[in-house]
């Protein structure tokens, strides 16, 4: 499996690089900008391989979570040309990753509001255009938000299923990889693959679990134990257990009414579980930045010494 293929040359050429030279034209002016002080952000990946093992779900509802706790969160979808965030949130986007990228807007001009101060990215929906772009493109999407003239503390980014090019460059970008797993042996074997590919391409050494749709923290800590088991047989990677969500059905019924289940039932079983799980998030310590040769969200401008 070598599907990162030649993501390793453009990560390496644009570290190097402050105007993102492997862009492609369409990004012509999204990279150019200039220093100033930055408060440090998070960027995190929330990944997995396997469709429906609650990514989306994880992501809206991490993200409203640390918003809730006096945070500030963008979340930007990642799934390119098959994106479900906004309606997930009941949003109604106007534009799309595809108009930044054609120059027709800049990443300020993207953000929703959603409810709770989470702020949102949207990619689109059935855009065929979206789901061809290139790594050069990828890599401008990663690019632009250096536009932005304040980053938030936080960045979620819910990437696609599946272990295109696409995921591997947005989870390689990030600060943390974070990986949902279900109780099916795809979806192990797919986060399994994922952590292969991005310790061996991208040199990530840390990951961390979270396991969704468990019965309780006992069997979510069995499924820690199958990944770490094979990964620290073959891989030089550590895999942090960071929380676990249970089946509710709070969370089924605020999925169809498209709001977020920490909002709409906020004492519900899966809502206290996301609410420790940014909490969880909240302790972690401070991320090694921008490392590894890569390109990084919020890596091309200096961080100011107050950190936060």
């Amino acid at each position: 499996m070598d599907q990162a293929s030649g993501l390793k040359n453009l990560f390496s050429a644009m570290a190097g690089e402050p105007h993102g030279g492997a862009a492609t034209g369409q990004a012509d002016g999204l990279l150019d900008m200039p220093g100033r002080p930055r408060r440090r952000c998070r960027a995190i990946a929330i990944a997995g391989g396997k469709g429906g093992v609650g990514k989306s779900t994880v992501s809206v509802n991490l993200g409203m979570s640390l918003s809730m706790a006096g945070h500030d969160v963008m979340l930007l979808d990642a799934d390119m040309g098959l994106a479900n965030v906004d309606v997930l949130l009941g949003l109604t986007p106007a534009r799309h990753i595809g108009h930044l990228l054609d120059g027709e807007c800049g990443l300020e001009d993207l953000i929703l509001e959603a409810p709770r101060g989470l702020r949102v990215i949207p990619a689109g929906s059935g855009a065929r255009r979206l789901a061809q772009l290139d790594n050069g493109e990828h890599a401008a999407v990663i690019r632009a938000f250096d536009e932005l003239p304040q980053p938030p503390q936080y960045l979620l980014v819910d990437t696609a299923a599946g272990l295109s090019d696409s995921v591997s460059m947005f989870a390689a970008a990030t600060d943390d990889v974070m990986l949902v797993v279900c109780d099916e042996p795809a979806s192990l074997t797919d986060a399994y693959a994922m952590i292969k590919v991005l310790s061996r391409d991208f040199g990530v050494r840390r990951f961390r679990m979270v396991a969704n749709m468990v019965r309780n923290e006992g069997e979510a800590r069995q499924l820690h134990q199958k990944l770490s088991r094979v990964s620290d047989r073959f891989l030089d990677v550590v895999i942090d257990f960071t929380g676990w969500v249970p089946h509710d059905e709070r969370l089924r019924q605020a999925i169809r009414r498209q709001c977020a289940v920490v909002d709409l039932w906020p004492s519900s079983r899966s809502a206290m579980a996301f609410k420790q799980l940014a909490g969880a998030v909240d302790t972690w310590a401070e991320p090694e930045r921008a490392g590894h040769g890569r390109i990084a969200f919020f890596g091309g401008q200096p961080v100011s010494s107050t950190g936060w």
